[in-house]
């Protein structure tokens, strides 16, 4: 069965006065996917990405999310769709339970919270204060809470920015993770070697227009089929396998 697109965006544009930050951009997300949305600080892919959650406006062009107009149904979009918050987001007062309990009674969704917890491995925090986490386990808190209303599509902006190796590698997991339970993840980063790992596409934006979009190896076999070559030989691991390696892939408790 063909896989089914979820998200369309044809021909999209974003003005600011003069400037034109999103130049008449389409693309698909299929159903199930791990979507890339990749570019330089400013390329517009932030921009793309709110328009799409509704929360800025476009100038034009024609953006469908599960077969809903986003100009006629944003209010029924919000509902399938979830957004993780920047830090700010948070009550800092209150403990991971009160705060899943809290989006609960917003989405009117009856949650459990032991059970969100422990999908993103903070059973143990329950009772901590969202400002006394990590950044690693705030990142995996914030991943939680978009999950609350049972999105059919999560998108996640640069969600392992700033992050030590295994905080990275445990948030690829969880991001699996949740795709493997049927839900649509895109993802901003820019981190190409996680765009590489998690992505079944990508799409690099420069410039307010979508300039490559691809599975990341059929990217990496039609540079490679330029004659492109790599300075430096390419070895079969990385520093960061190494310390991985060396360190161990398991969360640290975090002082």
């Amino acid at each position: 069965m063909p896989a089914k697109i979820i998200i369309s965006v044809k021909g999209l544009t974003k003005k600011y006065g003069d400037f034109e930050a999103v130049k008449g951009i389409s693309f698909d997300v299929m159903e199930g996917e791990i979507f890339g949305l990749l570019g330089p600080n400013g390329a517009g892919k932030s921009t793309t990405l709110e328009i799409i959650e509704t929360l800025r406006d476009k100038t034009g062009g024609v953006v469908t999310v599960d077969g809903l107009d986003l100009d006629k149904s944003p209010g029924e979009i919000k509902k399938i769709i979830g957004v993780q918050l920047q830090t700010s987001g948070y009550y800092p007062g209150l403990n991971l339970t009160e705060l899943i309990e809290l989006f609960g009674g917003l989405y009117n969704r009856k949650v459990h919270p032991p059970e969100f917890l422990d999908m993103v491995n903070l059973r143990d925090k329950a009772k901590a204060k969202y400002k006394e986490l990590s950044g690693g386990q705030k990142q995996r808190f914030s991943i939680a809470t978009t999950l609350i209303n049972q999105p059919k599509i999560i998108f996640l902006d640069e969600p392992t920015t700033g992050l030590d190796p295994q905080a990275r590698r445990n948030l690829w997991d969880l991001i699996k993770d949740i795709r493997a339970k049927g839900t649509t993840v895109i993802i901003t980063t820019h981190y190409m070697d996680e765009a590489e790992v998690l992505c079944d596409r990508v799409a690099i934006i420069d410039s307010g227009r979508i300039i490559a979009l691809d599975p990341p190896d059929k990217l990496i076999d039609n540079l490679v089929a330029t004659g492109f070559e790599r300075p430096k030989e390419v070895k079969k691991a990385n520093l960061e396998d190494v310390f991985i390696n060396l360190t161990g892939h398991t969360l640290r408790a975090e002082h």
